[in-house]
């Protein structure tokens, strides 16, 4: 909370600082003669005259003065200028009456590049992309958007040695003519050299996996930020920092007192000259400039980080209409050794459910990647026809993709004793399942892209000592885009099916049920499923779900949203009827993220005309 106070607190202090000073005029520009573009950008340059500095004599040679510059940068180098101030100790505006006179044009246009950064094709290309050819006016901004463009590229692809061998804009008004001259010469393109790591907990040849680059590789800033960026997301580390050793140190030893060997060289009459001193700093600079000489110099990079907590805890509170007040405990140990294993545990406590809950995690070659994990699991559920007690063990071997999808190959044990309905059994589960995912978003806390894709086959068979046999198929969509900058469009559909002889083994876990704040709006959490000849929800055999959701942006961080929800949970395919709702809404994005209050009718519950949705939360 201090943190976001002290962030809000610089914010307004920056807004605040970019607000006009008291005593600053804010001279409006009335200009005849000119329009466009030049004329904004004589606007601009006039913005923030300060009428205390200056007499009404003054003011206008300064308008004048601006207005020349504003307009040179546009190929104007001639204009004939008049200035006239609004009457008043402060006038509110300045006429200007311009005669732009000739437009300078470019009459050469000689761009070059030296060194290896001529078999690098980015540098052309930005030389290529010069947007200006011989013939056309002036206009200063591409040429310094270029000369800035390449400098950056040196920097960004190793030309550590950089320089421009002539950098010229020869302007001729008397002619109108205007010769751009640019040379870059680029040097020689370092390579990576050594990486050194420092400050690590974790074993160095693990960190060396996750390098983007081998040494010898051409050097690219972006393979740094990567590296930065990799590190990071392995959650070992408090900070990190990455960056290249451009430094050179001194070649000679600082003067010292006389040793034995100075001594002996002056005693006596004769002189005897002895040989420079050199540090091993010296050779390391030595060998630096040596190394610069080579066809491709090498640049080492280093490594700093700081190990993250090891204990690590986090309390959560929150409020959803379908259970209530809920609480949650997390206990996270980002690592336990220096091989990076981590283990987590957590604790979720709602009015008809609890979970407590544990995951162990052995990172493979590539940590963000692969893993195995090993996981337990407690609940209790008591909500409305389902009551269960149930402990599961899990081990999952972990891949994730180059395109984002990622694969869990595991093997679940569950037991659970339950009542559903009239069904209540005690039943010992040992199944393996495969299951892909993928989440893509943009602006993680209230996306405006993105997607989230997820698919799940589990099997349990006898044949392994399982109570129940079953194939079990999950699957969901969702899906979020921006349209224009004030529309925003949310929809998802989600499917699930269990194929088996004996449905009355298959715990309430396992079961589908539709409805609630996630689901089918309208209705109560977990509400939609089949009856029993009591009344009593059994659950589903399958289950379908859509929604579609319309979001407009009312004012600032506040979004009203309009809603239609339809699905079922059901025991053969092709019910008679899905059950819809539909309602409106209100979004508000807060300092703890989006906060949504909805209003659904549910146009199948005759008991219930209208049902409140509140929710804190992304929607993925």
């Amino acid at each position: 909370m201090e943190n976001r106070v002290g962030v809000r607190l610089i914010a307004a202090t920056l807004v605040l600082g970019l607000l006009p000073a008291p005593g600053v005029l804010a001279i409006e520009a009335r200009i005849e003669g000119i329009e466009g573009s030049v004329a904004d950008n004589i606007r601009h340059y006039l913005e923030g005259l300060d009428e205390t500095q200056y007499s009404r004599t003054r003011l206008e040679g300064e308008s004048r003065r601006r207005t020349a510059e504003a307009m040179r940068v546009y190929g104007y180098y001639e204009p004939q200028i008049e200035a006239r101030l609004a009457e008043g100790e402060a006038p509110e505006y300045v006429e200007l009456a311009i005669e732009p006179g000739p437009r300078v044009r470019i009459e050469t246009l000689d761009f070059r590049l030296e060194g290896d950064a001529r078999e690098d094709p980015p540098f052309q290309e930005a030389i290529d992309a010069f947007p200006l050819t011989v013939g056309e006016p002036l206009v200063h901004a591409p040429y310094d958007s270029l000369r800035g463009k390449l400098a950056n590229l040196a920097l960004e692809r190793g030309y550590f040695e950089w320089r421009y061998a002539d950098r010229r804009m020869e302007v001729r008004p008397f002619e109108e003519s205007a010769r751009l001259y640019l040379t870059l010469d680029s040097g020689p393109r370092y390579r990576f050299g050594d990486v050194a790591i420092s400050g690590s907990h974790i074993e160095l040849e693990r960190l060396r996996r996750l390098l983007p680059f081998t040494p010898g590789d051409p050097y690219l800033a972006g393979e740094l930020a990567s590296f930065n960026q990799r590190l990071g997301q392995t959650e070992w580390f408090r900070s990190v920092t990455v960056r290249p050793r451009l430094q050179r140190p001194p070649l000679a030893l600082e003067e010292a007192e006389p040793g034995w060997s100075q001594a002996v060289a002056t005693d006596g009459e004769g002189s005897y000259e002895l040989p420079p001193r050199l540090s091993g700093a010296a050779l390391a600079g030595t060998a630096a400039l040596m190394a610069r000489q080579e066809e491709f110099p090498s640049v080492p990079i280093d490594v700093s980080v700081a190990p993250a907590d090891r204990h690590q805890f986090e309390v959560g509170v929150g409020y959803v209409t379908d259970v209530g007040p809920r609480m949650r405990f997390s206990w996270e140990q980002p690592w336990i050794n220096r091989y990076g294993h981590g283990l987590d545990h957590d604790l979720y406590l709602s009015a008809p459910e609890q979970r407590f809950g544990g995951l162990y995690t052995l990172p493979l070659d590539n940590p963000l990647r692969d893993s195995y994990r090993f996981q337990y699991g407690l609940s209790h559920k008591d909500n409305d026809d389902t009551r269960s007690l149930e402990a599961t063990v899990e081990g999952a071997r972990r891949w994730e993709f180059e395109n984002g999808w990622i694969q869990h190959l595991y093997v679940r044990t569950t037991y659970e004793d339950f009542t559903q309905g009239s069904d209540s059994e005690q039943v010992l589960l040992l199944y393996p399942g495969v299951r892909w995912s993928r989440t893509r978003t943009r602006n993680p806390t209230f996306p405006t892209w993105g997607d989230r894709q997820q698919l799940s086959l589990e099997v349990s068979d006898g044949l392994w000592g399982s109570d129940a046999d079953f194939l079990r198929l999950t699957g969901e969509s969702r899906w979020i885009r921006k349209i224009g900058a004030n529309n925003r469009v949310v929809t998802g559909v989600g499917v699930g099916a269990i194929e088996t002889d004996d449905f009355s083994l298959i715990p309430p876990s396992l079961r589908f049920f539709a409805g609630g704040d996630n689901s089918v709006r309208g209705y109560g959490y977990e509400s939609l499923s089949p009856r029993d000849d009591e009344g009593e929800l059994t659950g589903g055999q399958q289950m379908f779900t859509y929604s579609l959701e319309w979001q407009h942006r009312m004012t600032g961080d506040w979004w009203g949203a309009a809603f239609v929800d339809t699905g079922d949970a059901f025991d053969d395919w092709g019910p008679d009827d899905l059950k819809t709702g539909a309602g409106l809404g209100v979004r508000w994005i807060s300092p703890v993220g989006p906060i949504r209050l909805d209003i659904a009718h549910p146009f199948d519950d005759e008991d219930n005309s209208w049902r409140l949705h509140f929710a804190i939360g992304p929607e993925f």
